[in-house]
């Protein structure tokens, strides 16, 4: 057998290589970028099959051998992945998933199965997060896609904290404290919630609007200080964690909070739900307006069939509803567009 018969397969191989590091090199530069650093990996892994098929056919051999050793690689290929099909393959399809509908992308804190971090990159296979440890953790794609992932708003989200304090302090004192705290903590909208009722004690929660997401851990860590100067500074009690205190009293006293002059307004101008639920506002307008355009183009049909079956005296007339609904189609499409930005 003459060496010259091996030159097809030399030069796959030479060409494949190449191709293979070529490909493995531009991967690496697109690390960062979400969807180019997953082509490449599908690329990448799909060109090396490519190219041992190729290799195979290159070779100098019998068409029974060459047409065994294909067999054979369909034989593996299918092996492994009917073998790792509950993890590669699995993981694999949830990273396309992911690419297709981009719930997250790089720069984005995320909140999954308890981990709480802000995403790196994604590959085929898993997307790395950097938590607040400034450590990395990778999480399988296929747990991205079977539980709940909680993205934070990239144009702003709402920071809160819980604390509990005593039956004895009136509720309107601890708000007016806690809305100070906010505030002070530089965030907008400031609200607060009587989230529970305990046995020991009351559990209020303090939020606000926060514009600049950059920073979430230290915006949350400034409101739990504030709080805790505001209500120190007001001499009111902590009670959390539970407080276990004997206090000698006559058997007719009852726990009531001393009287508050001054009192919040009971009925905002605002409730917290228009900040918490913007975007599912703005999608119910979106719909609502998308309702109301297939109304009205069904008016304009049913408007001109009435034009085409109208005499000449009444058809100026039915012309000018038809113009006039179709004015009123344009500005509905206008504004449909705006709130869909």
């Amino acid at each position: 057998m003459q060496l010259s018969q091996y030159i097809p397969a030399v030069m796959t191989l030479l060409v494949g290589s190449i191709s293979l590091l070529v490909i493995s090199r531009l991967s690496q530069r697109a690390t960062e970028t979400d969807g180019r650093s997953l082509i490449f990996q599908l690329i990448f892994w799909g060109s090396g099959l490519a190219i041992v098929v190729a290799l195979v056919v290159a070779l100098p051999l019998e068409a029974d051998v060459r047409g065994q050793i294909l067999s054979l690689i369909g034989v593996v290929l299918t092996a492994i992945i009917a073998l790792s099909s509950t993890t590669f393959v699995s993981n694999a399809m949830a990273g396309i998933m992911l690419q297709a509908t981009r719930p997250f992308k790089p720069g984005d804190f995320i909140f999954v199965n308890g981990v709480f971090g802000r995403v790196t990159r994604r590959s085929l296979v898993s997307t790395r997060i950097q938590t607040e440890t400034r450590d990395f953790t990778n999480l399988p794609n296929l747990l991205l896609i079977t539980q709940p992932v909680t993205v934070q708003h990239r144009e702003g989200t709402i920071i809160q904290a819980d604390i509990s304090l005593g039956y004895d302090v009136h509720h309107s004192s601890a708000e007016q404290e806690l809305l100070k705290a906010a505030a002070g903590a530089g965030l907008k909208d400031p609200y607060v919630l009587v989230a529970e009722l305990l046995d020991h004690a009351v559990v209020y929660r303090a939020a606000g609007f926060l514009e600049d997401v950059v920073n979430p851990l230290t915006a949350r860590s400034q409101l739990r200080q504030k709080m805790l100067d505001e209500l120190h500074g007001a001499g009111i009690e902590i009670a959390s964690p539970n407080i276990v205190a004997q206090r000698q009293q006559t058997g007719d006293t009852q726990t009531f909070p001393e009287q508050v002059l001054s009192k919040v307004n009971p009925h905002p101008t605002q409730t917290p739900e228009t900040k918490i639920f913007d975007r599912a506002h703005a999608a119910a307008n979106i719909e609502a307006l998308r309702e109301e355009i297939r109304e009205v183009k069904a008016e304009i049909d049913a408007q001109q069939d009435k034009i085409k079956s109208a005499d000449d005296a009444a058809r100026k007339t039915e012309t000018g509803v038809l113009e006039r609904l179709e004015r009123r189609l344009k500005w509905l499409e206008a504004e449909e567009t705006e709130l869909a930005k």
